[in-house]
């Protein structure tokens, strides 16, 4: 190996050790600043969004980004969209959806009054998503579903939302897929190109702010899905929030996480796969 080479690892070394404490900073910054507590998070998917919002911004370092967000309006919400789950449409995964239909008919049907637990959506198309489900196995009449999110920002973005009407056609085919046998444009109401869930769906949905990072369990659960925020989480989160979800899930109440559990995984003695494979489980003690 050359000087040249060694000066080279030697500089890449240290920028890399300057981006991460800036990462630390601008963490540090959300949460001092503006309450926002993502320093649990995995640093591998932070640092990829933190550097294409730099990148989008045309600045040159992760320092720049902080002062903005420090300083001017609006910044530090578009930082925490950026680092948020990136919503998706209708029906984007339906192999996943058929098994959450299936598991949620199967642990809700017996239960009068059953809740749910969307922990921290990929947008209102899978809260809603939820909701058509739930209306095609006869269960939402009864069903109470609580959707969460981490900031004020977002709670009323999710009361506000509509989706392009032309979702709908292009969702057709995954909805098809989970197990849908109907027209998915049946339920929603369409104006000016946007579309929104009929009220009477849209009604049983409790929109909330709710932190996974430093709240408590808040209730007592039929069924929990959270597939989309974990993978973000670093280990220490993560199993903190596993905590929460058995400490919030009643007796044969079901899990759908992103991935299977592993051994050393907080409460899995508490679960009983339901699929050959995936992260759906039910409570069983």
């Amino acid at each position: 190996m050359t000087a040249r080479d060694i000066s080279g690892f030697a500089s890449l070394a240290e920028r890399q050790a300057t981006e991460e404490l800036e990462i630390e900073l601008l963490l540090e910054a959300l949460y001092q600043r503006f309450g926002i507590d993502l320093r649990g998070y995995g640093r591998d998917r932070l640092r990829e969004r933190l550097l294409a919002e730099v990148s989008a911004r045309g600045l040159a370092t992760l320092s720049s980004l902080q002062e903005r967000l420090l300083h001017e309006g609006g910044v530090a919400e578009d930082v925490v969209r950026a680092l948020g789950v990136p919503a998706a449409p209708l029906f984007d995964l339906p192999d996943d959806t058929r098994r959450l239909r299936t598991a949620l008919g199967d642990s809700l049907r017996p239960t009068a009054l059953p809740k749910v637990w969307l922990a921290e959506p990929a947008g209102v198309a899978e809260a809603w998503t939820l909701a058509i489900l739930l209306a095609e196995e006869k269960l939402y009449a009864r069903t109470q579903v609580f959707a969460t999110v981490g900031s004020d920002e977002q709670l009323a973005r999710m009361r506000a939302a509509s989706l392009p009407a032309a979702q709908l056609q292009s969702s057709q085919s995954h909805y098809e897929a989970s197990g849908g046998n109907g027209r998915l444009a049946d339920y929603f109401e369409i104006v000016n190109g946007e579309a929104r869930l009929l009220p009477r769906l849209r009604e049983r949905i409790t929109w909330a702010q709710y932190s996974l990072v430093t709240d408590a369990s808040f209730n007592e659960f039929h069924g929990i899905v959270c597939r989309r925020a974990l993978p973000d989480f670093g280990p220490l989160l993560r199993q903190r929030v596993l905590r929460l979800f058995r400490d919030s899930l009643s007796l044969f109440g079901v899990l759908g996480l992103d991935r299977e559990l592993e051994a050393t995984d907080a409460g899995v003695e508490d679960y009983q796969p339901l699929f050959g494979d995936g992260g759906w489980y039910k409570r069983v003690r």
